[in-house]
């Protein structure tokens, strides 16, 4: 039996908002925020158990197409030939944004070209550029780029071709590694490697994970300009960037969910958007799509 959306209300089903089983498929980048909201919801709701799965974007999106799990949490809203699925199918999905998110770029910690634009991005993940001093800097890594991301088909890839690359073929040359821990690991042993990762896995600094995970790595900041003037000029991934849309690399998060009524799917859906939800976000260094988030500029005496 499918999600049962779809067969004439034949199908008797036994979870509720806050109790049952319902299967969840999650991009893998948001692996260890969505499992804080999955633990959370499971501990308020004990007769509750959602099974997610972490998978690349592409993955993710076919379950929910192939009826495979009710809802889907991704990087971006559906395209139009999913729409055109959902139609034939007479479903309307709900599409919720809960948080926004960024993509961060990471480097081996002794490189010193830890200051990038977006155009030397784009150069880069493109290959117009693939040795680190033709990026001009005065004291910059010998050798080739080794651009890498997390998985084939990732989200994090699809993102970087999207809105750094504009459209362009992604230099062929670029790694996958198996997972985001992966992708660390494989940048922190790689001085040349340059990364591409979802912020949820180090924005956390409170978390021991991600303590380690930020020894092992530098975090690259990035400039809108073409021509910065001042350190300042070049942001990383902080929340208070993302919340004043100063971080050039963000995209939203979202909830897709095709249930149509009102089962455990909807339950976790509005726990995750509802406040203890984005609470969660806050905590971890997101930036909920809903409630106020405090800014507090220091000025040096």
């Amino acid at each position: 039996m499918g999600c049962g959306n779809n067969n004439g209300g034949q199908a008797q089903f036994t979870d509720t908002p806050t109790s049952g089983t319902v299967p969840i498929a999650v991009d893998a980048t948001f692996e260890p925020i969505l499992k804080s909201h999955v633990d959370t919801f499971q501990k308020l709701y004990t007769s509750a158990h959602v099974t997610a799965s972490y998978k690349p974007e592409q993955e993710v999106m076919r379950d929910l197409l192939d009826d495979s799990v009710r809802l889907v949490v991704v990087g971006r809203p559906l395209l139009p030939d999913e729409k055109t699925v959902f139609d034939q199918l007479k479903i309307v999905p709900r599409v919720t944004h809960v948080a926004t998110d960024g993509v961060a770029i990471i480097v081996h910690p002794s490189n010193p070209d830890s200051l990038l634009t977006m155009a030397q991005l784009r150069d880069i993940f493109t290959g117009a550029k693939t040795k680190w001093s033709q990026l001009g800097g005065k004291k910059s890594q010998p050798g080739d780029i080794n651009v890498v991301f997390d998985q084939n088909r990732s989200s994090t890839a699809h993102y970087v071709q999207d809105s750094v690359a504009r459209g362009a073929a992604l230099i062929k040359q670029a790694f996958a590694s198996e997972s985001n821990p992966k992708l660390i690991e494989y940048v922190a042993s790689h001085p040349n490697a340059i990364g591409v990762i979802g912020v949820n896995w180090i924005s956390d600094q409170d978390d021991a994970q991600v303590q380690s995970f930020l020894r092992q790595v530098r975090v690259v900041g990035v400039s809108r300009s073409a021509t910065p003037t001042k350190p300042e000029d070049y942001v990383q991934p902080f929340q208070a960037y993302l919340a004043t849309k100063t971080y050039p690399l963000q995209r939203k998060v979202y909830i897709i969910s095709r249930e149509a009524r009102a089962g455990l799917g909807t339950g976790f859906a509005s726990f995750v958007a509802g406040n203890k939800g984005q609470l969660i976000f806050l905590k971890s260094g997101l930036m909920p799509a809903t409630g106020q988030v405090r800014l507090v500029q220091a000025n040096a005496e």
